[in-house]
């Protein structure tokens, strides 16, 4: 009898612990395919360390906006701590080569030029002193970690910097100094220089070459050559890569992987080079990532791969897989890249939203099914945004950030700093210093960055926004679903746009089933779904709806 009793007991006390226990809710995992990049400028976005303003004796006068501004890893660092890219749903940050660069500078018909962007390598296997110190990136990479952002810096392998009176040219067997690329055919895209005075890295070379003189000269006197010398023979020993430019310049960019454990690399210049190239260091990114988890188990954020997006500059999601030369058709994404950015998102984003989100998502759902694309509004060097005067600033957060694929906020795209600034000449005027004073003071301004926070929110926190199959559930209202699955996680939401202020009422489609509570995360508020439909009322025409 006591034996029937206890077996009851417990029987009892286990239904009891069943009944209590919480439905366990799966970790949004962290997935490429729908990241929120922010994208930086270095030199123009927060100066956090004004004793490395004048680097060099980089004081010569420059053309508008062509100088150094004094932006640095520091301040980046400030902003992270601040929670300024959190607040954004911001869970990748790009930002701008951080070698050290050419120490003069030159003028190539815009005014004279120093290289405050990071994309005029002097020393690959040294930081540039004006962006910051190893310590600050090692900081900043432990630090966004820790907030679940990533890294990602920007790689330049298809040339050096200019020529000046103080940067000698690499030797003949490193780079070719003409002729000018004609970009009429595959081949005068890469056997040759981009423009005058850029010398350009003969990638296609295999052949051995030694290290240039005056970076063994220059090591020397930093008391480091024994040391880099010592690690490039281990590079080359256990790669069994020739000597031959490509790769030094390979070892030098992983090292920052290794070293610090960055996340991704955007590739510059993707198409001046063979794509083979690519490959080869994708390679190359994914050994030394393997590396970096295996010696800092701990500080592995999750088992997603080393990331790479290339520039092809003028490739677009209607390409699907390839490029098209003219006389030649070459797809990168089998050739080291997940990811290429989209040139021609500025311009669809004219489209209205359906049209926009349905071509997108079919193109990645089928044709580049495990690959993705990365889109922006604005850029570092694209003379024609979509919003190049800052009309139209919510339409743009709203188009770029419930699009499907990557988005990619350029820095000041939340807070509509200015991208047409008198007296500048070129690019310069997309380069303009962060309008941190608007943030912090314009009404108008803190309405604008809220709307991209809140949009941001939503994409970080549901990986269906960009990665998910999206699906209109009405024309008019304008509602959609997006759902995605990956493993045991299973994510689906609904998005209602130019809708009625106050009260409001939209079909939830079969992603809420009867009865579910849901969220508006845009206004906060709640709602039950009833017969398949749910009513709000708030002061806003967009609905951003997950469920309770």
């Amino acid at each position: 009898m006591k034996k029937i009793t206890l077996i009851v007991m417990i029987l009892f006390c286990g239904n009891s612990f069943a009944q209590k226990k919480k439905h366990i809710t799966p970790k949004t995992p962290f997935v490429w395919e729908s990241a929120n990049v922010y994208f930086i400028v270095t030199d123009r976005f927060n100066n956090g360390d004004k004793t490395n303003d004048h680097t060099f004796n980089r004081n010569k006068p420059t053309g508008k906006l062509r100088g150094f501004e004094g932006g640095d890893i520091r301040g980046i660092i400030q902003k992270l701590d601040e929670g300024y890219f959190t607040k954004l749903g911001i869970n990748v940050i790009w930002m701008t080569p951080i070698v050290e660069q050419i120490h003069d500078g030159v003028d190539e018909g815009t005014g004279f030029t120093y290289a405050f962007h990071g994309y005029w390598t002097r020393d690959w296997s040294s930081m540039d002193p004006s962006v910051g110190t190893k310590k600050d990136l090692a900081e900043l990479v432990q630090k966004a970690h820790a907030k679940g952002i990533r890294i990602m810096l920007d790689a330049v392998i298809n040339h050096t910097g200019p020529v000046t009176s103080q940067d000698s040219v690499y030797p003949n067997d490193w780079v070719r100094t003409s002729p000018k690329c004609t970009y009429k055919s595959y081949d005068t895209y890469i056997n040759c220089t981009l423009v005058d005075n850029l010398p350009d890295v003969k990638t296609e070379s295999n052949e051995n070459v030694t290290l240039p003189s005056f970076l063994a000269n220059k090591w020397k006197k930093e008391g480091r050559y024994d040391k880099e010398m010592a690690s490039l023979d281990a590079f080359f020993k256990k790669t069994k890569y020739p000597r031959a430019p490509k790769y030094y310049i390979m070892k030098w960019l992983s090292d920052y992987i290794t070293e610090f454990g960055i996340d991704g690399y955007r590739v510059d210049t993707a198409k001046h080079t063979t794509e083979d190239v690519w490959a080869d260091f994708k390679k190359v990114c994914d050994m030394a990532f393997a590396e970096y988890k295996k010696h800092n188990p701990k500080k592995a954020l999750d088992n997603n791969g080393f990331f790479t997006v290339g520039e092809v500059y003028g490739y677009n999601i209607g390409n699907k897989k390839f490029y098209d030369f003219g006389d030649k058709k070459v797809n990168y994404f089998e050739n080291g890249f997940t990811g290429l950015i989209n040139f021609d998102f500025r311009n669809e984003a004219k489209m209205n939203y359906e049209e926009l989100f349905s071509k997108y998502s079919n193109i990645l759902q089928n044709d580049l099914k495990g690959n993705t694309v990365m889109n922006y509004v604005s850029s570092h060097d694209d003379s024609y945004p979509f919003d190049k005067k800052r009309e139209k600033t919510f339409e743009s957060g709203t188009k770029l950030l419930l699009a499907p694929g990557i988005s990619q906020v350029y820095y000041g795209d939340e807070s509509a700093r200015s991208l047409d600034v008198e007296g500048t000449q070129g690019d310069a005027t997309l380069r303009s210093f962060m309008n941190w004073d608007d943030i912090a003071n314009n009404a108008a301004t803190k309405e604008i960055v809220s709307h991209w926070q809140k949009l941001g929110l939503f994409r970080r926190k549901h990986p269906a926004v960009g990665a998910g199959v999206h699906t209109q559930i009405s024309a008019s209202p304008y509602v959609f679903s997006r759902t995605f699955t990956k493993r045991n996680y299973n994510d689906k939401v609904v998005v209602g746009l130019d809708l009625a202020k106050g009260v409001k009422t939209i079909s939830v489609g079969s992603i809420f089933q009867n009865g579910s509570q849901v969220k508006d995360t845009y206004s906060g508020k709640t709602a039950t779904v009833i017969k398949g439909k749910v009513t709000f009322n708030t002061d806003f025409n967009i609905l951003l709806l997950e469920k309770l």
